[in-house]
């Protein structure tokens, strides 16, 4: 798109997604990530009830006892987006395309965070690591970032989830809330580098799927094409079975999806780009506040 348009268009997300911020998430994005951006302090004996994720293991072998990390809390918050830019971002069949409902969900996060005084940072992804723009603070970083979420044109359109966690966890030494935004279509086994992200850092992830990514309408036959390898091949979409073998596919993926997550303990939003994403977030932070 030209300038002109790119500014119109950033201006737009801002006005809608900075006013959600401040009137809607504000309260919520802050009793949901307050006090998670910590820093060690010192170890004492294990009490019932505390994380098993906070044990530290070499004091517990030295004391044959086990012993748990404590932590204080920081003033503020380095906020990371991990933001999938991969080709499948660009189907939109019912509703919007998914790469509008993501850039949304990004800005909205970003300008909720700023209202809270936290750091952005953003990863884009595909099946390698497209951009990453460094925590920051301020408007004018929260534009730049909005204009890349619009704009950036990736280099691949793959999808490698495992690969963008393993990137965040070596290159960011600090503990961190992250955001990890995707329709999480992935062939690969990413359940391992996110296992060891959330053990690092405060890992939150957000599903943007299409409709159509989950059932098949019956409308005979249909060329389908995988917007990520370019393959295309015809479906008889007026067959139960196919149908039914399709929806059986998509529940099996969101069942594993939901496993690997479970066993990381790492919360999910999914929200269809024909719904309202503010209804998502906001079940997703207040499920986080009472924690």
């Amino acid at each position: 798109m030209d300038a002109k348009e790119l500014l119109k268009k950033v201006r737009k997300i801002e006005i809608k997604t900075r006013g959600l911020s401040q009137n809607i998430f504000a309260g919520e994005y802050h009793s949901a990530f307050k006090g998670r951006g910590m820093m060690f302090s010192e170890v004492r004996e294990y009490q019932y009830g505390d994380d098993i994720r906070d044990i530290d293991w070499n004091v517990t072998a030295r004391q044959n006892h086990p012993y748990v990390k404590v932590y204080e809390e920081e003033r503020e918050l380095t906020v990371m987006l991990l933001v999938d830019i991969s080709g499948s971002r660009e189907f939109g069949a019912v509703g919007v395309e998914k790469r509008e409902m993501i850039a949304e969900i990004a800005a909205t996060l970003a300008f909720s965070a700023s209202q809270n005084n936290d750091k952005i940072g953003v990863i884009f992804f595909t099946d390698k690591i497209e951009k990453f723009i460094p925590p920051k603070k301020g408007r004018k970083h929260i534009l730049l970032i909005i204009r890349e979420l619009l704009d950036y044109t990736p280099e691949s359109r793959g999808t490698d989830i495992g690969m963008a966690l393993q990137y965040m966890t070596d290159a960011l030494k600090k503990r961190c809330t992250t955001f990890v935004i995707s329709d999480y279509i992935d062939a690969h086994d990413y359940s391992k580098p996110l296992s060891i992200a959330a053990n690092k850092h405060d890992v939150t992830a957000i599903q943007v799927y299409d409709r159509r990514d989950s059932q098949l309408p019956d409308v005979g036959l249909m060329r389908l094409r995988d917007l990520e390898t370019g393959i295309e091949q015809w479906v008889d979409t007026s067959s139960a079975k196919v149908r039914q073998a399709f929806g059986k596919w998509w529940y099996q993926r969101q069942q594993q999806m939901n496993e690997i997550m479970n066993r990381s303990r790492v919360e999910i939003a999914s929200v269809a780009t024909d719904e309202d994403y503010v209804k998502a977030l906001m079940g997703l932070f207040k499920k986080r506040g009472v924690k």
